[in-house]
């Protein structure tokens, strides 16, 4: 091999690597296969806000396919609320004794604590999947993982504990609009 036809080589090969260091995370459009609805068990912290009206605690969910119930708690532990909800209901019963029922998440959270949290596709969304029955943009990082996922209006942005982590540690949801919604989950314990 000639000294030319090395260099050449070389530069083919340089430009070939640099080029996949530095792809930028692909969007995707797609229908999401059907994710899996597993049970689990989350615990960290949660807030959500919209304007001046807003939640913010300590949270304890347990999901099992058609059944939520999620537990918000000042940070000293005290509970604030307690949420439960399957299709067609949902519920709180906030700390002063005083029972909610609407027949949606959306609506429940709504009334209850002035914002909307869009529980059903963050029941999805949190695990890092589009939620099953309508469209959504998926980026992914250099990983494979989820890094923003953009679906029923909502874009959610994913971060992780470290470059090892398969599930995402915090989920950031936005929601535009004369008063833009911002929900924060931040998950410090599965199981």
């Amino acid at each position: 091999m000639t000294s030319r036809a090395g260099v050449a080589l070389l530069a083919v090969v340089a430009s070939l690597l640099a080029a996949c260091a530095t792809t930028p995370p692909v969007a995707v459009e797609h229908t999401e296969q059907a994710v899996r609805d597993v049970p689990f068990t989350l615990g960290g912290r949660l807030s959500a806000k919209r304007g001046t009206n807003g939640v913010a605690g300590g949270f304890t969910w347990t999901h099992a396919p058609g059944h939520d119930e999620i537990e918000l708690a000042t940070p000293l532990g005290q509970t604030l609320a307690v949420l439960q909800g399957q299709p067609g209901s949902a519920s709180v019963r906030l700390s002063d004794g005083r029972v909610e029922e609407a027949p949606t998440w959306t609506t429940l959270t709504e009334r209850a604590f002035g914002v909307t949290i869009p529980v059903d596709g963050l029941a999805f969304w949190i695990r890092g999947h589009a939620a099953p029955g309508s469209r959504a943009t998926v980026e992914r990082d250099a990983r494979g993982r989820v890094s923003a996922l953009r679906q029923n209006g909502w874009d959610i942005a994913y971060d992780y504990a470290d470059g090892a982590a398969s599930a995402p540690h915090r989920v950031t949801l936005t929601y535009p609009g004369a008063e833009p919604i911002e929900v924060r989950a931040v998950v410090d314990r599965v199981g």
